[in-house]
């Protein structure tokens, strides 16, 4: 089955936590949740709601940027991007007991996130997405396969999660380039079904 990693997004429709609980029901078991613009106290309160959740579902939940509340909380993790803390200096607060995602876009990004303790990396993107601001060079097909033959070479060994404006018909080909999962958000929620999109995406890979 494919490692699919779910990041969450608050839309007309659902909010944050509406969002995780149905990638939850779906059969996801891996929850990013990613509350980019809101205060740490409304972050807090999500991931009070979502821990027992993934809990009960037997799913991870990393939380994006926020260490320190990583820590308070006890949640699996924390996914860091290119302008939040760097990677050793979580690590340090957090020691090795918690999961430590980084967001990457080129080879010198996947050598830091390595050497700095990252446990897996999350590259992208890997088209145009408008759910993130300030988005680095778009990678494709391509992208992924150099950075992946790169990292052989390197003797570089972390699972990598491709990101970024992914849809369901693009997973085979992603698949191939030797990614070890795919982190989604638009593409669920955007569905008729969520739940039942969830689950055709698990299926089907």
């Amino acid at each position: 089955m494919i490692s699919l990693q779910f990041i969450t997004h608050q839309t007309e429709r659902y909010s944050y936590f509406e969002s995780a609980r149905m990638a939850l029901e779906g059969g996801c078991k891996w929850i990013q949740l990613r509350m980019k613009e809101a205060p740490l106290e409304e972050v807090e309160q999500v991931a009070l709601q979502l821990k027992p959740l993934c809990k009960e579902h037997e799913a991870i939940l990393v939380l994006d940027d926020h260490v320190e509340l990583v820590k308070k909380l006890e949640v699996d993790g924390v996914h860091l991007g290119k302008k939040d803390m760097p990677i050793d200096q979580a690590r340090q607060i957090l020691g090795e007991a918690f999961i430590i995602g980084g967001t990457a876009n080129t080879f010198e990004d996947v050598v830091q996130h390595y050497r700095a303790g990252a446990d897996y990396l999350g590259i992208g993107p890997f088209r145009f997405t408008t759910t993130k601001k300030n988005l680095s060079p778009v990678l494709g097909l391509e992208g992924y396969a150099s950075i992946l033959s790169q990292m052989k070479e390197a003797n570089i060994n972390l699972p990598v999660v491709a990101i970024g404006g992914i849809t369901n018909e693009d997973i085979p080909d992603i698949l191939r380039t030797g990614v070890n999962g795919i982190a989604l958000s638009g593409t669920i929620l955007r569905a008729e079904n969520p739940v039942e999109e969830t689950r055709k995406i698990l299926s089907n890979s």
